[in-house]
């Protein structure tokens, strides 16, 4: 026996959309002003990225400047900045899936919602 189709109440989803919208705004504000630090090296190289996927600031502690050894630097710096953007793009993603939650489309009558 086949389940009825619900009927999708229209003005209600429009009304969830539009607060989806509001609450995907705020949090796209809000995430401008956070940042996030990572390290590598024990702490010999520091980034700061934006919650908008922008650095910030490169941190480098002259102990870790070997003029004979820049490689390891260019090192640190790139996995210090990978971790940063990392982190920041899991403070998006939160950010966004808070403004998203308890957003009900599935009278829409589409796969998975």
């Amino acid at each position: 026996m086949a389940k009825p189709q619900r009927t999708p109440n229209v003005q209600q989803m429009l009304a969830q959309v539009q607060k989806m919208q509001q609450d995907m705004q705020a949090a796209q504000e809000q995430l401008k002003s956070q940042t996030v630090e990572a390290s590598a090296g024990g702490g010999a190289v520091t980034v700061k990225v934006s919650g908008e996927l922008e650095v910030l600031e490169v941190k480098i502690d002259p102990a870790a400047v070997d003029p004979d050894d820049a490689e390891i630097l260019a090192e640190m710096v790139l996995a210090a900045v990978n971790d940063a953007l990392r982190s920041a793009r899991e403070l998006a993603e939160q950010a966004m899936g808070s403004a998203t939650s308890g957003i009900d489309l599935g009278g829409l009558g589409l796969p998975g919602l």
